[in-house]
């Protein structure tokens, strides 16, 4: 039997999923390669988490961040960054996208060309993540400390989760907890590991 494409009427019809579904990270990719229009990420345990777009004033400050981190890679030459359009396949099976990543060159040209053209499997050594000004939803304060649980517990060498509402800064560390707080944050250096690298908050904040 031969399955016919989709109407163009029915390929503008909403990704509708049974809340109990369960994918590994292979049959998640064709849903996304099925759905390139869906934001999706998937769970550890195999679930399918709906991401909505963004509001205007977080992708501005997502461009910055994105932009920040882009000039340090060229200028370090050591690491290679990513947007938060980039799905990544965790150690633990889970596929999630930062809102802003490096990782180190080397590991990234370790890859294959087939690995780098679909979810790469590796964890970030940093990750960036931005929280919307209400805690509901996948982009909530809740949701995205899970994620920086998840992150660290899958080898981020660093994540820093930023508070725009408040100014402020959750340091996510291998090894450390709970995340140190930094209120009133203005700079985030990125330390030895990330030598040089020094996220500029106030482009952010003022967006």
């Amino acid at each position: 039997m031969t399955l016919a494409p989709p109407s163009p009427s029915t390929a503008q019809q909403p990704l509708q999923l049974p809340w109990n579904l369960r994918l590994n990270a292979d049959q998640f990719e064709l849903v996304c390669q099925a759905n390139p229009d869906a934001v999706l990420e998937l769970t550890a345990d195999g679930q399918l988490i709906a991401m909505t777009p963004t509001g205007s004033e977080t992708g501005a400050r997502n461009n910055e961040l994105s932009y920040q981190l882009r000039r340090f890679a060229k200028a370090s030459g050591n690491w290679q960054g990513f947007d938060s359009s980039t799905g990544f396949r965790l150690p633990d099976g889970s596929v999630l996208s930062p809102d802003a990543s490096l990782v180190r060159l080397d590991r990234w040209r370790a890859l294959s060309q087939e690995q780098r053209r679909g979810f790469s499997p590796l964890c970030p050594d940093l990750v960036v993540e931005l929280a919307s000004s209400s805690d509901e939803g996948p982009r909530g304060v809740g949701a995205l400390r899970r994620k920086m649980v998840s992150y660290r517990a899958n080898g981020a060498q660093l994540g820093w989760l930023l508070l725009p509402e408040e100014r402020a800064a959750e340091i996510w560390r291998t090894g450390a907890a709970p995340p140190e707080r930094v209120a009133d944050a203005r700079t985030l250096d990125g330390g030895e590991l990330f030598a040089g690298l020094e996220l500029d908050l106030a482009p952010i904040w003022e967006v």
